[in-house]
């Protein structure tokens, strides 16, 4: 979707501000409801699908939060569960005790027996994307053994690269982890991001860079 820059009259001035960044969430969900296949899926729920769309960029500046404002939002339960990857915790109890209930099916009994994982018990989500984002290539046992020190700390690594060598190319971290899928209630969905850090803006003379 091309940008189209809204245009207010103000105080007989015209004004010019760029589209919200929202509208490109919103210009995708059109594109997929008017271009995409209508296909089957595991869930017998059924998909409307669209391969490779556009990417989105959102801005990150002055502290803000990409949130999208065009539907219900659980931001709490968005922020619980990006602390539980953070510091990579797999067991599914600990958010359901703070009231997100977004992984409970994932780890109930039935659905971990279904995923031929009778092992484990209900809660333990396996090695999922806390996980990996922190231990990717540790040996999972389970939810509550201590994995200090253990596999490759992406996380970690990644913000070292932002503030040491932010003009990295490699500043990437992956939940997809093939040697481990099997062991997972859920394959991860966001499975990969890349980090890109602007340069500083050249400042006018007097001012002080941005």
């Amino acid at each position: 979707m091309n940008p189209v820059l809204n245009e207010n009259i103000t105080n007989g001035t015209s004004e010019q501000h760029a589209p919200h960044e929202e509208q490109q969430y919103l210009g995708l969900i059109r594109q997929i409801l008017d271009t995409g296949e209508t296909r089957p899926d595991r869930t017998g729920t059924g998909t409307i699908s669209l391969f490779a769309p556009p990417s989105l960029r959102f801005s990150l500046r002055n502290a803000s939060l990409p949130l999208l404002t065009t539907k219900r939002v659980f931001t709490r339960g968005v922020i619980e569960e990006l602390l539980w990857f953070v510091k990579g915790d797999t067991d599914g109890v600990h958010l359901s005790e703070k009231g997100v209930k977004i992984w409970d099916g994932n780890g109930s009994r039935e659905f971990l027996d279904k995923r031929g994982l009778q092992h484990r018990r209900v809660g333990d989500l396996g090695p999922v994307y806390g996980f990996q984002w922190r231990h990717f290539g540790a040996e999972y046992v389970d939810c509550e053994t201590d994995y200090t020190g253990k596999g490759v700390d992406q996380l970690q690594d990644c913000i070292r690269k932002i503030k040491e060598d932010p003009t990295d190319r490699r500043i990437i971290m992956s939940a997809w982890n093939p040697a481990d899928l099997g062991k997972m209630a859920l394959p991860p969905c966001h499975m990969f991001c890349q980090f890109y850090v602007h340069l500083p803006e050249p400042a006018a003379e007097g001012e002080t860079p941005k």
